[in-house]
C-alpha cells in the first residue's frame, strides 16, 4: 500500500520564498535573493534548500505541525551535546511563524553537505558505525518531565503489540514475505515482549533513527536529521538502528562504541523494535523503492542475527 499521505497544503516556491523574505532576513543574509529548490518530501514535512548553507523545513500536514515546535524547543540542547563529536543536527536558525498563506510554524536550519546513508551500501556504513554509537551516548540523557510525548516511539513494546500483530497478519495475507520470515520476525517481537521493560527515567530519543535520517561525508557521520519525532523514553527504540543501518560488522562496532551503557535486555528490545520498523516499512513503502529495499534488508539482518 502507498506509504506517503497526501499533503494538506500546497507548498510551492512562491510560498516558501515569501515566508523566507518576510521572516528570515534578520538571521540569513540576503535571504530573499538566495537560490531556492525543493530537495525532499516526507510523510510530514518538505525541505527546500536555501542557498548553499541553509534549508527551509515546513510541515505538509496538520498532524505534523506540532513536530516543528518540538524540534525548535529541543534541538538547541541536543546540538550542544552532539557538536563536540563533530555531528551536526538541524538546530533552527529561524523559527518561522504562521501567516495568512501558510497555517503552521516552520524553520530555517543549517544545511549539512553529505550523502544520505540510505544511498550508501550497507557494508560501507561500518566506517562510521562507532560515530553513531558515540552519538547515542550523547543523545540518551535524562529528559525533563515536560518532554514532548510521542505515543508510538520509546514506549513499552506492549503498547504497540496489537498494531504489530495486525501488520504481520496483513503481510501474511499479501504474501509480502515468505511465511518463515514473518514467523521469525514475530518471534523476535515476542522475545522483546518477554524482556523486562525500561525501568529507568526517560531519556531523550530521536524517535525515527534510520539510514534516511543520517548524513555521511568522507566515511564519517556528518549529521543526524529529522527530529520531528523527538521524545523521551526507552533508548531501545533508537538502538534499533543497529539492524536498520548496519550489517553484522557494523553492529559490532556500533555496540562496542556504546561501551556498557545498555544492558542485554535493552538490546533485545532494540532488535524487537527493528523487526517492528521493518514490518512497518514492508507494509507502507510501495511508492518508496529505497525504503522498500531498506525493509527487506533490515528484516534479513534481524532474522540472521540470532
Amino acid at each position: 500500500m502507498p506509504r506517503k499521505p497526501a499533503a494538506e497544503v500546497d507548498i510551492d516556491e512562491a510560498l516558501v520564498r515569501s515566508l523566507v523574505a518576510a521572516q528570515a532576513g534578520d538571521a540569513v543574509r540576503d535571504a530573499a535573493g538566495l537560490p531556492l529548490r525543493k530537495v525532499a518530501e516526507g510523510w510530514d514535512s518538505e525541505v527546500w534548500r536555501l542557498g548553499d548553507a541553509f534549508a527551509v523545513r515546513l510541515p505538509r500536514r496538520a498532524v505534523a505541525a506540532p513536530l516543528v515546535l518540538h524540534e525548535q524547543r529541543t534541538l538547541p540542547g541536543i546540538s550542544a551535546r552532539l557538536r563536540p563529536l563533530g555531528i551536526a543536527v538541524p538546530d533552527p536558525i529561524v523559527r518561522g511563524e504562521p501567516t495568512a498563506e501558510y497555517p503552521w510554524h516552520w524553520s530555517v536550519v543549517p544545511w549539512t553537505e553529505g550523502e544520505r546513508a540510505l544511498a550508501v551500501p550497507r557494508a560501507e556504513r561500518t566506517a562510521w558505525a562507532a560515530d553513531l554509537g558515540r552519538a547515542m551516548l550523547a543523545l540518551h540523557t535524562p529528559a525533563p518531565a515536560d518532554h514532548p510525548v510521542n505515543p508510538y516511539r520509546g514506549v513499552p513494546l506492549a503498547d504497540r503489540d496489537e498494531s504489530v500483530r495486525e501488520r504481520i497478519g496483513a503481510l501474511r495475507d499479501a504474501q509480502a514475505l515468505p511465511h518463515g520470515a514473518l514467523d521469525a520476525l514475530e518471534s523476535v517481537w515476542d522475545a522483546g515482549l518477554r524482556t523486562e521493560a525500561w525501568a529507568a527515567a526517560p531519556v531523550w530519543i530521536h524517535g525515527d533513527l534510520h539510514p534516511g535520517n543520517l548524513v555521511v561525508r568522507d566515511s564519517s557521520l556528518a549529521a543526524i536529521i529529522d527530529f520531528g519525532d523527538v521524545t523521551a523514553g526507552d533508548p531501545a527504540y533508537d538502538l534499533a538502528v543497529a539492524w536498520l543501518a548496519f550489517d553484522s560488522s557494523g553492529r559490532t562496532r556500533f555496540r562496542a562504541a556504546t561501551a556498557a551503557r545498555y544492558d542485554q535486555a535493552t538490546w533485545t528490545r532494540a532488535r524487537a523494535w527493528a523487526a517492528s520498523v521493518a514490518l512497518m516499512l514492508l507494509a507502507h513503502s510501495d511508492d518508496e523503492p529505497e525504503y522498500a529495499a531498506l525493509a527487506h534488508e533490515a528484516a534479513a539482518e534481524v532474522i540472521a542475527d540470532a
